[in-house]
């Protein structure tokens, strides 16, 4: 499929998706949304692909931000279904989807850029990167499931300090209140996130499947649950009898 501001590339099972409207600090309109949840849906599919890499275009930002001029003059209902509609054909997609995704935070990732990065499975940052939910400037609140995700992340405390001042916190706070893996520079970023997404791309998807529907229910009454029945699934399927039969027989295992 062709796209009018996505760069989709594959190597080795890993495909990199950037967002490519540099002009505008990789903006998310509502287009490179429909575009984005379109992608993953056929990435979703795609047998080859076993890792995604999500990313924007440039060294200056990731994602900085929603267009606002494009909500500019919403009311309620309608600001609504732009919440509503972007959580559930995107957000949400990506952090329940079957296949691993890293975010390679390149830069600003303010707002839905940080809502982004945040639905995504990893985040990998650049020195340079900024990150901050500014909406309270603008009246508003995040909108793309950032009063929900952050803080899972780093804490109800952290996450309403970050929410209420609408400040920029560095790559390097980021990672120290668990809001990003890793900071790398921003010329080694994306390899980081290359053999990140490889060492991934070896191991069992069926059982990488499995793990982020567990994960993602971590913090409700069904992750335990959902843990026990997927672990014993797991024994009926082909991956578990390569990956045992490949220890037992001292060779590495092919999934």
């Amino acid at each position: 499929m062709i796209y009018q501001f996505l760069i989709i590339s594959e190597e080795n099972s890993v495909t990199t998706i950037t967002i490519n409207k540099p002009e505008s600090l990789n903006a998310l309109n509502k287009q490179i949304i429909e575009e984005l949840s379109m992608a993953f849906s056929e990435l979703e599919k795609s047998k080859s692909c076993r890792v995604i890499i999500l990313t924007g275009e440039g060294q200056k930002s990731f994602v900085a931000g929603a267009d606002i001029k494009e909500f500019s003059d919403f009311g309620s209902s309608n600001a609504e279904n732009l919440a509503r509609t972007g959580q559930e054909n995107l957000f949400n997609k990506i952090e329940n989807l079957r296949k691993p995704v890293i975010a390679a935070v390149n830069g600003f990732a303010l707002g839905g850029g940080l809502e982004l990065a945040m639905c995504c499975h990893i985040r990998y940052a650049s020195e340079n990167a900024k990150l901050g939910l500014p909406e309270v400037t603008l009246g508003l609140i995040p909108g793309y499931g950032g009063t929900q995700r952050l803080p899972k992340l780093v804490g109800k405390g952290l996450a309403n300090e970050m929410i209420f001042s609408a400040k920029m916190i560095s790559a390097d706070k980021a990672k120290s209140i668990g809001l990003v893996n890793d900071v790398f520079s921003s010329e080694t970023l994306l390899d980081e996130c290359k053999n990140l997404a490889k060492m991934i791309a070896r191991n069992s998807p069926l059982a990488i499947e499995k793990a982020i529907k567990a994960v993602n229910l971590y913090d409700t009454d069904k992750g335990y649950e959902t843990e026990i029945k997927s672990f014993g699934e797991l024994f009926d399927l082909d991956d578990k009898k390569e990956g045992v039969n490949a220890f037992l027989e001292k060779r590495k295992p092919y999934f």
